[in-house]
């Protein structure tokens, strides 16, 4: 029989689970703030992420439109409700980076956009393709998807970037809902005067992006 008397703190030490990893904590966290942003950040962010990791073969399949391929169906898990607009969005977003390497998160809404279409003549209002073009859209009263392929074509051929995706998405879906009044401010986006604060104020790049000393 031993005489060994145990030390109670070796016992509580033992009884104790191992912490987990660093590295596993963090993917939790990571997935864990993933979960909660809006479900169109998240359509964005991984559509951002084929064109980044060049998956050409999945944006190849978002841009058959009349084939329900497994890139449509993950694109409409993200908002199951939603399904067809999402789905359709994707496709808008894979039509315009055809060819491209560098992805577009877009900014402003599609009556924003419209106001970049053009060229030398003038754009937006100024271009009367552009004015009809964005009038047949706000005009219709079921989501018009043609005339949106449209616009995003030319913004395609101008070189001008495309509205917010996460927008987007949230816009078509309130398209029906009257007191959300997409079309109208699509609309009042298009015909709204330029600013200084408009020309400079929306880009891509966040201000941490932004050069420092530019400014005298």
């Amino acid at each position: 029989m031993s005489n060994r008397t145990e030390n109670p703190g070796e016992a509580t030490e033992a009884a104790l689970p191992s912490p987990r990893p660093a590295a596993d904590a963090a993917r939790d966290e990571d997935f864990e703030a993933w979960e909660e942003k809006p479900p169109a950040e998240r359509l964005a962010a991984w559509l951002t992420t084929l064109v980044r990791n060049r998956e050409y073969g999945q944006l190849a399949e978002l841009r058959r439109p009349r084939t329900r391929t497994n890139a449509h169906i993950r694109a409409g898990w993200f908002n199951p409700e939603q399904r067809e607009v999402y789905e359709q969005v994707a496709f808008l977003f894979a039509v315009y980076h055809r060819g491209k390497s560098q992805p577009s998160y877009g900014f402003g809404s599609l009556g924003d956009a419209a106001r970049r279409i053009g060229g030398g003549v003038g754009r937006g209002p100024d271009d009367p393709g552009a004015a009809r073009l964005i009038d047949r859209i706000v005009a219709s009263r079921r989501i018009p998807w043609r005339h949106l392929q449209h616009a995003v074509q030319r913004l395609r051929a101008c070189d001008q970037k495309p509205p917010s995706w996460a927008r987007l998405a949230d816009d078509l879906v309130r398209w029906n809902d009257r007191k959300a009044r997409v079309s109208y401010h699509w609309a009042v986006d298009f015909h709204t005067p330029p600013t200084r604060s408009r020309s400079t104020g929306k880009s891509d790049k966040t201000a941490d992006t932004i050069k420092k000393g530019t400014i005298k």
